[in-house]
């Protein structure tokens, strides 16, 4: 299926946003403004913008520890996600959260979660209640490679395979859990392989091909939305810094450089830039006015976040449930 001018330069403009944000945060980071860990997602910007294009407002996503390009794509304000980076009460999570743990009910967004594999449990619930409560709402859950050999993974690929449930269990599969190589920990090469045993449809994309990722996206969520159930949707693709903004050399220590360049040169932003470019879709010009127009707005929303206040030792005792 082509895709049409439109919705791919919406593309575009969502992998623009997600790494253009990313990269203030490395920035401010580094220089001490933003508090707390920061896992990020450069490098895989295709895979979200692919996967929740194909999402209706009404549909759900559970998030990892590297989130922000999930909750991006999935309609999040950045001056609330950068006020909730600054740890101000301002935040999607009143400052409390940070970068792990942002979460908006109101778009879908069940929460990032800084446990591997932890949105999993969250996603099969949501799926449950969507098929009991009538709706044809789907659930996208979002997990790395290393969650697949969590006992969470197995039982909720279960769970909601005997039930038939309406969920897309995503795999980023960007080579390594923290500094372990898929190949040190596990034998199979695809991970979509391990669908076969909840018997539903098991498929591996090139995660850095946004449109590859829209259109198999596409088929799983039109699959759940028609009460046919889960499926298991692999995306391979690579982070370009470390597992954490503290991770000395951006993760020499268990990689190479050249393994780091080779990957960079597969960027899913310049990939269709190309297409974009190549097909006449777009002009420079055009591109580059997306670009100045994305600064503009992160500009804002950090401007928004230095604004805004801290939360008061006060605020400790509210929204906390027992």
């Amino acid at each position: 299926m082509e895709l049409s001018r439109e919705q791919l330069l919406f593309l575009y403009t969502t992998m623009v946003k997600i790494r253009l944000f990313e990269e203030r945060i490395q920035d401010l980071y580094a220089r001490g403004v933003v508090p707390g860990l920061a896992h990020l997602y450069v490098g895989q910007e295709a895979v979200a913008a692919g996967v929740c294009a194909q999402l209706e407002p009404r549909d759900y996503i559970t998030s990892t520890h590297r989130g922000h390009g999930h909750v991006i794509a999935k309609g999040a304000q950045l001056k609330y996600m950068m006020a909730e980076l600054f740890g101000k009460k301002t935040g999607y999570c009143k400052g409390k959260g940070g970068s792990m743990h942002i979460a908006d009910v109101e778009i879908g967004v069940l929460g990032a979660n800084g446990i591997a594999g932890g949105g999993i449990p969250i996603a099969v619930g949501a799926a449950l209640s969507s098929k009991m409560r009538g709706t044809d709402q789907v659930t996208v859950c979002f997990f790395g490679d290393g969650s697949s050999n969590n006992g969470v993974f197995h039982e909720g690929l279960n769970l909601a395979s005997v039930n038939r449930l309406p969920v897309v269990f995503v795999c980023e599969n960007n080579l390594y859990g923290i500094s372990v190589s898929q190949k040190q920990h596990q034998l199979i090469e695809d991970i979509s392989v391990r669908s076969i045993a909840y018997s539903m449809p098991g498929v591996t994309v090139d995660g850095n091909d946004v449109v590859a990722v829209f259109q198999e996206a596409g088929k799983a969520i039109r699959r759940a939305r028609a009460g046919e159930g889960p499926t298991l949707l692999e995306c391979k693709t690579y982070r370009w810094r470390g597992h954490h903004e503290g991770d000395p050399n951006q993760g020499r220590r268990y990689r190479s450089m050249e393994e780091v360049q080779q990957w960079m040169e597969r960027c899913p932003i310049k990939r269709l830039e190309q297409t974009l470019l190549g097909k006449r879709i777009a002009t420079r010009k055009r591109l580059q006015e997306i670009w100045e127009s994305t600064r503009g707005e992160i500009d804002s929303a950090v401007q928004y976040a230095q604004e805004s206040p801290f939360p008061q030792p006060q605020d400790l005792y509210e929204d906390v449930y027992s």
